[in-house]
């Protein structure tokens, strides 16, 4: 779990000069004179000032613009002449890939153009995700790259929910009216193009993912900026000073997807996926949309937390160190990873912290966005939907909302704030499920469903696609046992042509009495060893501590714990 920790009582350092835009060529130069390390964040942090002579350039430029693209130019351009709309003065866009897909500056030239000194580059803060740096202003940024040739290979965007810290980071770009655009490379395709489906392990609101690779990016690229330049001037002083750009932004595509004939139900699963196509988006209606919005009519962003989860240690099966089902805690976003044997699990979690930005009343609309709503109960515990328990059972793999050529094995929760006029951009609560296991669950006492067996080795599974990351291989299938009152007595494990018994302590017996009960077992370790590749596999070990066992009668086969002590 993420532990808040509280900063010790220090003198803030004075903030750095921020640095003018180079009008001439309308860049924002990143250097230690203009940049300083934010601790609070664990970030670094560039200042600059916007001149005003920017304004007299216009929005958009014509270059490249046609169909709906070229009808929404001339609406921006309209209203910032008539000054109803902000335009791009006072944004910066943050190209990350050296200008392999990028804006370039005659399109919007009203948008300044972060421009990595040659110590921050030597530095590797200007490439890939951004891991590093904020900026004082509403930015918006991209990487159309990727890591490739590796086992480990995946998407910048898969690489920002796994990395360590990468989601937290994330969180923060958003509160700060930071806004990144990714390409999916790979990690969102059918079988059909060799992909293996939406690998993403987690929904978020801080990023946009684009379908495809190299180029896929700037379409959402273009639409946000427009999008930006849009707002009126009042409602875009007010989502930056309040911190809530990135989430109107957010707020405003979404609602601008299309899905068939007509839009996406907002508070459905098509206009929430993990990543989006060009084709997808109405730039007209979207920008129309951002023009429209009044600054007291801005809806908040969804601050979540988890108050309470019930899954002890026993019930995680092979557990080995760092096995935790918590993949990240941030405000917008919970992710959990499904390591438990049990067929259910529960959470309640409040966005009790939501506030309102102009003070009004909110309700809260939880919607099942992806899984199967048989198997997801939401039980509101107050007459605003302030807090609710989740329950989620095991879900086998299923596929993506509106392409059922898509695999998935990830459920998605949203949660949306009404505050009497508009719904919010959404918080998600998402829980990944393992592809290359099976799983058979049965009816126990009073038809509650119990584990009966898992195969980490099946064959047919092997061949899909998991993020070895986050679930390590595992070469045997265990089989679990129990008594006449339905309590888990133990496990046999297979590997191969041998097999093993284990206690309900996953502890592996060393001897029997005549009934074949346990008397004795030794306990075991799960390590992670790497092979050549790379690859890290679960390997079980003895760990020195012998249990011994006791059983009250002939008839008592669940018996109890004697001893454990070293070997």
């Amino acid at each position: 779990m993420l532990v808040e920790r509280k900063l010790p009582d220090v003198e803030p350092p004075k903030p750095k000069p921020a640095a003018v835009i180079n009008l001439k060529d309308t860049t924002a130069p990143v250097t230690a004179a203009n940049t300083e390390w934010v601790p609070a964040l664990g970030m670094l942090m560039s200042r600059f000032k916007f001149p005003r002579v920017l304004r007299r350039r216009p929005v958009v430029t014509e270059y490249g613009l046609e169909g709906q693209w070229a009808e929404a130019g001339r609406l921006l351009l309209g209203w910032t002449v008539r000054g109803s709309a902000a335009g791009n003065r006072g944004d910066l866009y943050d190209n990350r890939d050296d200008r392999h897909s990028w804006l370039r500056p005659n399109w919007f030239p009203q948008l300044a153009h972060v421009a990595y000194s040659p110590e921050a580059r030597a530095a590797g803060i200007h490439y890939g995700f951004n891991r590093h740096i904020l900026f004082n202003a509403i930015t918006i940024g991209n990487s159309s790259t990727a890591l490739t040739g590796s086992p480990f290979w995946h998407s910048q965007a898969r690489a920002g929910l796994t990395d360590p810290g990468g989601a937290a980071r994330l969180a923060a770009q958003y509160a700060a009216n930071h806004l990144y655009i990714y390409p999916e490379h790979k990690d969102h395709d059918p079988p059909d193009d060799k992909g293996n489906g939406d690998l993403f392990p987690a929904n978020t609101p801080y990023m946009l993912i684009s379908q495809g690779s190299s180029g896929s990016d700037r379409p959402l690229l273009r639409a946000v900026a427009m999008i930006l330049a849009a707002f009126r001037p009042d409602t875009k002083k007010f989502l930056r000073q309040n911190g809530l750009a990135s989430a109107t932004v957010q707020w405003v595509f979404r609602h601008g997807i299309r899905a068939g004939e007509g839009y996406a139900d907002y508070l459905g699963p098509l206009a929430h996926p993990s990543v989006f196509r060009a084709a997808d988006m109405d730039v007209v209606a979207m920008i129309k949309r951002a023009h429209a919005l009044k600054p007291g009519d801005v809806a908040p962003m969804i601050r979540m937390q988890v108050l309470d989860e019930k899954l002890s240690d026993t019930d995680i099966g092979a557990p080995f160190e760092g096995a935790s089902e918590v993949l990240f805690d941030t405000p917008s976003a919970v992710a959990r990873i499904w390591r438990s044997i049990a067929a259910a699990r529960q959470m309640t979690v409040s966005v009790g912290k939501t506030k309102d930005p102009n003070g009004r009343p909110l309700k809260f609309e939880w919607k099942v966005l992806r899984g199967d709503p048989g198997r997801i109960r939401i039980e509101p515990l107050d007459d605003r939907g302030t807090t609710v328990r989740l329950t989620v059972s095991w879900h086998e793999r299923g596929t993506v909302p509106g392409r059922p050529e898509l695999t998935t094995d990830r459920i998605d929760i949203a949660v949306f704030a009404n505050n009497g006029v508009h719904d919010s951009a959404p918080g998600f609560v998402s829980v990944l499920f393992p592809a290359d296991q099976v799983r058979r669950y049965e009816a126990g006492p009073g038809g509650v469903p119990r584990i009966a067996e898992i195969d980490y080795a099946n064959i047919a599974r092997a061949r899909v696609y998991t993020d070895p990351l986050i679930f390590p291989k595992r070469d045997w299938r265990d089989a679990y046992h129990y008594d006449d009152r339905g309590r888990r007595t133990g496990f046999t494990r297979v590997r191969g042509q041998e097999s093993a018994d284990f206690t309900r302590h996953g502890a592996k017996v060393l001897e029997v009495d005549a009934r074949g009960r346990p008397l004795r077992a030794e306990a075991m370790k799960y390590e992670l060893q790497r092979d050549k590749k790379g690859i890290p596999h679960v390997v079980v070990t003895p760990n020195g501590e012998i249990l011994t066992y006791a059983y009250d009668g002939p008839d008592d086969s669940y018996g109890h714990l004697v001893t454990a002590a070293p070997q």
